[in-house]
């Protein structure tokens, strides 16, 4: 069954037309454009402004004008990630998508990509709420964001007094039934270590190490999984071949987006020719180990041993891949602390993202999260230590602090008793680790009553994201509840 074919018809329409527009993080003019004619379309004032942020306003229905209006809020990109043996243009290719049956219902998944659910059944919803003829709601306003996943960049940069509502609802959680009215602040550490070339040792040979099987995920949401980071397990690979074989380091790469956790690295390294049998031993209990290690949560991990392709003629010079691999190896990682006031709570953890060599020059780019800022800031510090002990150079840039709970908020009231109203239940109330664009939001509009709901999506930002098909339409039927039940003013 195709995905336009499900209910609710409306939001999984406008979903699917969503996948047919590339929209990874840095590209997002076609499908910013798309919705500005969707909105002029519709009859409404919609545009952009000079960040490349969406905004559509929709007037109240009559009868409704006494409501407080009501902004949704979603972003427009998505993380671009692929399985190894897909071919796949994200700036170029549409989504493909397939419905999987899972014990507990059918999902919609990616064939062998990222889905896009992160936020694309957001913005779905939002318009789905914008060309509705029957809803009765306060004034309305769309506001589509720009490259989120990147820097949260169109949060940054929206300025005062350009929206005119009085709520928030983030359209971006990830759980349907739980309400979230905190989240986590982030930080992005970047990583610059020089090295000198020397020629290729003789009596050495080329070898190509490559990790992959890794389930990866979103660094916010599932940091606390113990999934596999394939950085660090390349750096437990290469350090004894370093230390105890006399190993030279030719290159490192590993991972391409901040809020990714590494699902593959390649390296390649230099040996003696007679040392050859003795790495690949090494590789295969290493690997042993490892599956036994994460046989719960990434039993696929996997790592290949083999001659490199073409010719290398030099190595990075003296102790400096030694080093490199030492800091990787102390850098912190996942879950640092958990929060002593909130349960199930993280309270801060750093993921050690990409890793690429080229020319001369090491970079490393990590992304940290905390609730609290003195505490994010405290483990930017043993991330700084780490690689400058190794003589690297670190900056921190791109932080921001967290969003603060409001227990006495009215639309956390009125989104309650709706909840309960409709599903016999109360729902959970929550902060979160992963990083929404409320915080950034309030320093521009401080008066904003905030809440972010979704519906109930897996594995966001690696090729296994889903996105559970009933949880939509329970989703969709509580957020059409919520705007005709909005506070008055």
């Amino acid at each position: 069954m195709p995905i336009r074919k499900l209910e609710p018809r409306s939001v999984w329409n406008n979903f699917y037309s969503l996948t047919q527009i590339p929209r990874p993080s840095g590209h997002t003019q076609k499908v910013a454009k798309f919705l500005v004619q969707f909105g002029k379309d519709l009859g409404l004032e919609s545009f952009q402004d000079e960040c490349g942020n969406v905004i559509i306003r929709k007037p109240a229905t009559p009868g409704m004008e006494d409501r407080k209006g009501i902004v949704m809020q979603a972003h427009m990109d998505m993380v671009p990630q692929k399985n190894n043996d897909k071919k796949h243009d994200f700036t170029k290719d549409p989504i493909e998508t397939v419905i999987v049956e899972h014990e507990d219902g059918p999902w919609v998944h990616a064939n062998g990509t990222t889905l896009g659910a992160d936020d694309g059944l957001g913005i779905a919803a939002a318009m789905s709420v914008l060309e509705s003829k029957t809803l009765k709601h306060g004034p309305l306003e769309a506001l589509f964001t720009v490259d989120e996943e990147t820097r949260m960049v169109g949060a940054k940069a929206l300025k005062p007094n350009v929206l005119k509502g009085d709520i928030l609802l983030n359209l971006d959680s990830e759980t349907e039934g739980e309400l979230y009215v905190g989240c986590a602040g982030g930080l992005d550490a970047n990583v610059t270590m020089k090295f000198r070339e020397a020629p290729m040792p003789k009596g050495y040979e080329a070898f190509r190490i490559v990790v992959t099987g890794l389930r990866g995920g979103h660094s916010g949401m599932e940091i606390n999984e113990g999934r596999g980071n394939a950085n660090k397990v390349m750096a437990r690979v290469l350090l004894p071949m370093v230390r105890k074989l006399k190993g030279k380091l030719i290159s490192f790469n590993g991972g391409n987006m901040r809020n990714a956790i590494p699902r593959e690295a390649e390296a390649i390294i230099a040996l003696p020719a007679a040392k050859k049998d003795t790495a690949g031993k090494l590789v295969a209990d290493t690997l042993a180990t490892l599956r036994s290690e994460l046989a719960a949560i990434d039993p696929n991990v996997s790592i290949t041993f083999a001659p490199a392709p073409g010719k290398h003629k030099t190595v990075m010079a003296g102790t400096a891949g030694l080093k490199l691999l030492q800091a990787i190896y102390a850098c912190p990682n996942n879950v640092d602390r958990m929060s002593l006031e909130v349960k199930d709570l993280v309270e801060t953890s750093n993921n050690l993202a990409i890793v690429k060599t080229e020319k001369g020059v090491v970079e490393i780019k990590t992304l940290l999260r905390g609730s609290t800022d003195s505490l994010k800031d405290d483990l930017a510090e043993a991330v700084r230590c780490a690689f400058e002990l190794a003589g690297g150079k670190v900056f921190f840039d791109g932080g921001y602090s967290g969003w603060s709970p409001n227990m006495k908020s009215p639309i956390l009231k009125t989104m309650k008793e709706q909840y309960k109203k409709l599903f016999g239940k109360e729902p959970a109330v929550m902060a979160i680790h992963a990083g929404l664009e409320c915080g950034i939001l309030a320093g521009a509009y401080p008066q904003w009553d905030m809440i972010s709901c979704g519906p109930t999506l897996k594995s966001p930002h690696s090729p296994d994201e889903r996105a559970n098909i009933a949880s939509v339409d329970k989703w969709w039927t509580f957020i059409q509840a919520v705007i005709e039940d909005a506070p008055k003013k």
